[in-house]
């Protein structure tokens, strides 16, 4: 195995904040390796105008899997929940890492006298989110709220928050977490009232499929029962042809050798919510999320997406 390696990761704080975590792992699992990172920046990055403009599907990733296309890079390290479902030609996801907390988080201003949760906000109090499936669930179970979108790296949102532009925001317990931040989740929403993104809280690690010292260098990274329930979750999504710029969402958990997978279509209003459940075995992921996808189309779902 050769011993220097480059990992790619966008350059926001979060996404650094990942890169030098899978750096740190994989310095201390393989010693005598050198292992640096490489800012790439991509489209998600560079574009101030909303990702429903831009299109949502490979926006923070497209060009840092064409810098390992071209060798530049030996690794790149993804928030699995922005990365499309299907793999480029010559590409491979190497290692899926043990999965952080996938839930969202309710975040307060730090002077706020509010209630911690949800239901406690002020009738009219106005939330801020960039997600079109987060802010279908949040009209669901909120509809007086005002809901605002937002843009910019985690500080720069928590900022506006504090000088009183938003009253809650929205944000994911594993980023904040990873930015020791933790002291910001001013409640953990529990997946029954809003389901996760597909992928939310794994970090991917992506790499050419050709190169076999980085495949083995990061495949000790894997992680057996998060990369099942993702692969499900992942399934699910695929089957729907969806990205993150469509009201969908999906939540796996792995138990006793068995896999349960949620997921749901929304109503972009929040008027409308197809939400179902299936469970297999653990060889069945991909499988559950096809066939988890068919039943919500079947159940209303095809409408709601147009289809």
């Amino acid at each position: 195995m050769r011993t220097q390696f480059v990992i790619g990761s966008r350059g926001s704080q979060l996404a650094l904040a990942q890169a030098h975590l899978i750096q740190e792992q994989l310095l201390q699992q393989t010693p005598g390796i050198e292992v640096r990172i490489e800012i790439i920046k991509t489209t998600g990055d560079v574009s101030r105008e909303p990702l429903s403009i831009i299109g949502g599907q490979g926006v923070f990733t497209k060009e840092l899997e064409d810098a390992l296309l071209n060798e530049r890079i030996d690794l790149a390290v993804h928030s699995l929940k922005d990365l499309p479902t299907i793999t480029p030609h010559g590409l491979a996801i190497s290692a899926i890492c043990k999965r952080d907390d996938p839930r969202d988080a309710l975040v307060l201003p730090m002077k706020s006298k509010a209630g911690a949760s949800l239901q406690e906000l002020a009738s009219g109090a106005v939330a801020g989110t960039s997600s079109p499936r987060r802010l279908a669930q949040l009209k669901s179970l909120r509809p007086d709220l005002v809901f605002k979108d937002v843009r910019g790296n985690v500080d720069t949102r928590l900022r506006k928050l504090d000088d009183g532009e938003y009253d809650a925001l929205i944000l994911a317990c594993a980023g904040l977490r990873r930015l020791h931040l933790d002291n910001r989740i001013t409640a953990a929403l529990p997946t029954e009232q809003m389901l996760p993104a597909v992928g939310q809280g794994a970090l991917a690690i992506e790499t050419r499929a050709a190169d076999a010292d980085s495949i083995e260098l990061t495949v000790r990274l894997d992680h057996k029962f998060s990369r099942v329930a993702c692969a499900a979750e992942r399934a699910l999504l695929r089957q729907l042809g969806g990205g993150c710029q469509l009201p969908i969402a999906a939540h796996s958990v792995v138990r006793d050798k068995r896999v349960r997978l949620d997921g749901l279509i929304a109503a972009t209003d929040g008027t409308t919510i197809v939400r179902e459940r299936v469970v297999g075995g653990l060889d069945e992921a991909e499988e559950l999320g096809r066939l988890l996808a068919e039943t919500l189309l079947e159940n209303g779902g095809r409408e709601l997406l147009g289809r």
